[in-house]
């Protein structure tokens, strides 16, 4: 099904731009970190490949497709280098690394949902780890770095929610016959314009009801817990 999607050769340049993204922002925030050369390297490592290994090995696509294709482990070693020695002008230009990364968390989540449908899952485990593909490496990043995930934090823009509506958005595709180039097209420019929304807007997930807990809300302390 995905090759209908998108050509092979489309596909893979994609992969590659999202992987890239996703290294970026796993490599600065070991330089935020002080990590060595091999720490920086690890990080983007993690966070451009851990979403994909973690769906591959679960829907027993083996060896994932991060070891069988040399560009794939290439590319955040390439973001490594690139932040290594320009660390400084990389994070002037976040927020344009912001809306890249965007871009490959609504790719990903498309992507990620619809290889997992192809082995045989059915549409909510599909869309499970169509999320898992788009934000499973970000999750990897944050806890070797030793945060607290962003993806369960209260004080970070919503991450997790616009992919969990690209993947649904497949699975109902899927579900009513009708997942094509231009609606799989569609699903990422969902999950696309919500994240980039949320970000401009700060949008956040409501916390629990009628919350009267004494802990801090200090983003600092929160992560230190």
């Amino acid at each position: 099904m995905l090759h209908d999607l998108f050509t092979p050769s489309v596909q893979h340049a994609l992969d590659l731009v999202g992987i890239f993204v996703f290294a970026i922002s796993g490599a600065l925030l070991a330089v935020r970190k002080n990590f060595d050369v091999f720490g920086i390297a690890v990080l983007a490592e993690v966070t451009a490949l851990g979403g994909g290994l973690f769906r591959d090995l679960i829907i027993g696509a083996v060896p994932p497709a991060a070891f069988t294709d040399l560009g794939y482990f290439l590319m955040p070693l390439v973001a490594t280098v690139l932040v290594f020695f320009l660390h400084p002008h990389v994070e002037r230009t976040q927020a344009a690394v912001n809306v890249f990364d965007a871009a490959g968390l609504g790719l990903f989540c498309v992507t990620g949902t619809t290889k997992a449908y192809d082995y045989g899952l059915g549409l909510t485990a599909s869309a499970a780890l169509g999320l898992a593909t788009a934000v499973g490496g970000g999750v990897l990043r944050d806890v070797l770095a030793n945060e607290v995930p962003s993806l369960l934090r209260w004080d970070r823009d919503l991450y997790a929610v616009p992919a969990i509506v690209g993947a649904t958005t497949v699975v109902l595709c899927i579900r009513f016959d009708t997942l094509n180039a231009f609606t799989s097209g569609a699903a990422v420019l969902a999950a696309f314009v919500l994240r980039l929304l949320a970000m401009r807007y700060h949008w956040r997930a409501p916390r629990a009801w009628n919350r009267r807990s004494s802990a801090s809300e200090e983003p600092e302390k929160a992560t230190a817990q």
